[in-house]
């Protein structure tokens, strides 16, 4: 399969909306011009795997959307509220494979970066999707994360930086974008956390080295040692992508997908510790739809 149909292609028409309680029209206006995630992208969101019309991990989504509205320093957010919404968008023709998607943001606000005291805006959505591709290729952009950021680890709104990074990877032909941090460690990609294999090991930055701490990530972490795989945190200086003989992304939507480049250096996509990674979140991820 080509790079390009990995690309985001569902039309507005395709894509199910709920807003504050309600079925709306995804190509009509059903958020206010002043709300505060559409003015400075003040707020958080989660992104759920479906697949024949079941979401995957919605309580560790739930809990990382917690700890997100905790960092922006927002309200709770109303968990019954938002899976109404998900029993709504998720209701009628089973979704064989996509995406659900619920964000909260601040509710309405002043231009500026105040708030007040506004209710929330709550919004969920879900669509189908291309089918990943069995391999694909990273590119290294030349922008930094801030690991030490006030959002660093928070999964806001605010995500037009991976909108330009996302864009230079796919003109250069790659499925994904890999930022280093501001001391030039290994980070995290646009929306895909990276794992690599150096020494008959698999590493992955740390968290503090300021990747978002994804659920499939913690779930491969965890299930591959459960499995007596060998798979250790901490720092990686970029070096190690010339070194790693192997290399895997993951993310809500592309479970385990492995590499088969970075920029101009081929990769093997087939590597016995990625394919036994991809095996190891696939068996036990149709056996257990909330781990």
């Amino acid at each position: 399969m080509s790079t390009s149909a990995t690309h985001e292609n569902t039309r507005a028409d395709e894509i199910r909306v709920w807003v504050n309680g309600e079925m709306v029209d995804g190509g009509s206006p059903s958020i206010g011009a002043l709300d505060h995630g559409l003015t400075v992208g003040d707020g958080v969101f989660e992104t759920c795997k479906v697949v024949d019309g079941v979401p995957f991990a919605l309580s560790r989504h739930a809990a990382r959307l917690d700890r997100s509205m905790a960092g922006l320093g927002l309200p709770a957010a109303d968990h019954a509220v938002i899976n109404a919404g998900i029993r709504s968008v998720l209701a009628g023709e089973p979704i064989a494979f996509g995406r659900l998607r619920y964000t909260v943001t601040g509710g309405a606000g002043p231009l500026g970066s105040d708030r007040s005291r506004s209710p929330l805006t709550y919004i969920v959505t879900a669509g189908s999707q291309p089918p990943n591709p069995e391999s694909g290729k990273l590119v290294v952009v030349p922008w930094t994360r801030n690991e030490r950021g006030a959002t660093a680890g928070l999964k806001t709104t605010s995500y037009v930086e991976n909108v330009v990074a996302l864009a230079f990877a796919h003109d250069r032909g790659g499925v994904e974008a890999l930022f280093a941090n501001s001391v030039g460690n290994v980070c995290e990609c646009t929306g895909s956390n990276i794992f690599v294999v150096a020494g008959g090991e698999i590493l992955t930055p740390d968290l503090a080295s300021g990747p978002l701490a994804g659920v499939t990530r913690d779930l491969v972490i965890t299930w591959c040692r459960q499995e007596g795989i060998t798979v250790r945190e901490e720092p990686l200086p970029m070096a190690i992508l010339d070194q790693a003989s192997e290399v895997f992304i993951t993310s809500s939507t592309k479970d385990v997908l492995p590499l088969h480049g970075i920029d101009d250096r081929p990769l093997p996509a087939t590597g016995p510790l990625t394919t036994r990674a991809a095996e190891i979140f696939a068996r036990l991820s149709r056996e257990r739809l909330d781990p």
